[in-house]
């Protein structure tokens, strides 16, 4: 008879046994990974991430699990709910601690609920957010969330009391594109000549673009990798440093295999540069920052080289990550993403799920327009499937 049980994070797990569980599912899932925001303490006591993955075994063998944390606020998780807070805050509704299904830090698609080879997938969906609800209830806590998860894994809940949200994105998608001026070729003249422009103010300035990946990337660019996400943190009002200097560390040690860096020197000195991940056919965008200011530098290290780069190895995407209507502009296609979301008080869930219904139709609206009025010719540009509303 399986049993299911809360763990106080993933690093108490073998690190094989979790990892068959991810398969070839996203890398931000594999337990080299979460255990090393673990290790390092990106999350845990005092971060108001606490670590209790949820799993499902049988002799020891591990069936079903997926990504737990009991949350005390709301930062980090890019599927915003400020305002569902405040709101039940308003009522006299505590709204933390709540349950976050998700990766930290990490606004990138994927599957929350991993399920060993040979069982009923469905089924241990159905099984996982039933027990998540009856935490919930158990403890007291507001809510449960899914965060980021993959549309077919909403399907199982249309009949429970999780409500489906759709938000936006922004992702790049390889039409067959044989070289970096094929890729130019798709745009429509303005914007085209626009990329190139941007492109050659980088050899005017004496910038040299490198991307290396994995066994190729040299211990010592992971201190100026730090040093540039750190860079973004401090020049915004709005930055957060979730990661720390021994988390990159433990990538050094751990993840090296999955990691792309583009970095860009002038002189020989490291200007700007980008911590990317890459797994299967998808190239993840993550952590950029530079250590000096330089016009068009962003777009030419956090997409151009990219781009190129993909290109070059037949990958099929590229996700960059949360926010920005530039990416638009430069050949990104709108594309939904996804999130459940359960919400104990009756009230609370009433007005959430009307809001949510709204939300969808809208944003099927605003993916459905910037497709048609995007800057890629329309004999070139893929086909995005409206969310479901």
């Amino acid at each position: 008879m399986p049993e299911i049980e809360l763990l106080n994070g993933v690093a108490e797990l073998p690190r094989d046994d979790w990892n068959a569980l991810v398969g070839e599912q996203s890398p931000f899932l594999e337990w080299d990974w979460l255990a090393s925001l673990e290790e390092a303490g990106c999350v845990g006591p005092g971060t108001g991430w606490q670590p209790r993955p949820l799993v499902a075994r049988e002799n020891g063998r591990l069936l079903a699990a997926c990504p737990l944390y009991v949350k005390s606020h709301s930062e980090g998780e890019f599927v915003f709910d400020w305002g569902w807070a405040d709101a039940a805050e308003r009522a006299g509704v505590r709204y933390y601690p709540k349950l976050l299904v998700g990766v930290p830090f990490t606004p990138v698609t994927g599957s929350r609920f991993l399920v060993a080879e040979g069982e009923d997938r469905e089924h241990w969906i159905r099984q996982l957010s039933a027990t998540l609800r009856e935490i919930c209830a158990a403890n007291e806590l507001s809510s449960v969330h899914v965060n980021f998860c993959r549309e077919d894994e909403t399907t199982p809940f249309e009949s429970s009391e999780y409500h489906r949200r759709v938000g936006i994105q922004y992702h790049w998608r390889n039409h067959d594109y044989q070289s970096f001026d094929d890729y130019l070729d798709a745009f429509r003249s303005k914007k085209r000549n626009q990329i190139r422009r941007e492109r050659r103010a980088m050899q005017a300035a004496g910038v040299a673009i490198e991307t290396v990946a994995g066994d190729a990337i040299e211990d010592a660019l992971f201190e100026p990798m730090f040093r540039c996400y750190m860079a973004t943190i401090e020049s915004h009002v709005y930055g957060r440093q979730y990661l720390n200097e021994r988390f990159f560390e433990l990538l050094r040690k751990r993840f090296k295999r999955r990691l792309c860096f583009v970095v860009a020197r002038r002189a020989g000195r490291i200007l700007a540069g980008t911590t990317n991940v890459v797994k299967g056919d998808t190239f993840y965008g993550r952590y950029w920052g530079a250590l000096e200011p330089l016009r068009h530098l962003h777009f030419n290290v956090c997409y151009y080289a990219a781009i190129e780069w993909c290109i070059a190895r037949g990958l099929a995407r590229f996700e960059p990550g949360a926010g920005g209507d530039y990416k638009w502009l430069r050949g990104f296609e709108a594309t939904p993403t996804y999130s459940l979301h359960f919400l104990r008080e009756p009230r609370l869930a009433e007005a959430v799920g009307r809001f949510l219904a709204h939300e969808r139709a809208e944003a099927a609206h605003v993916i459905d327009e910037m497709d048609r009025q995007g800057p890629l010719k329309r004999t070139r540009r893929g086909e995005n499937p409206a969310p479901r509303r």
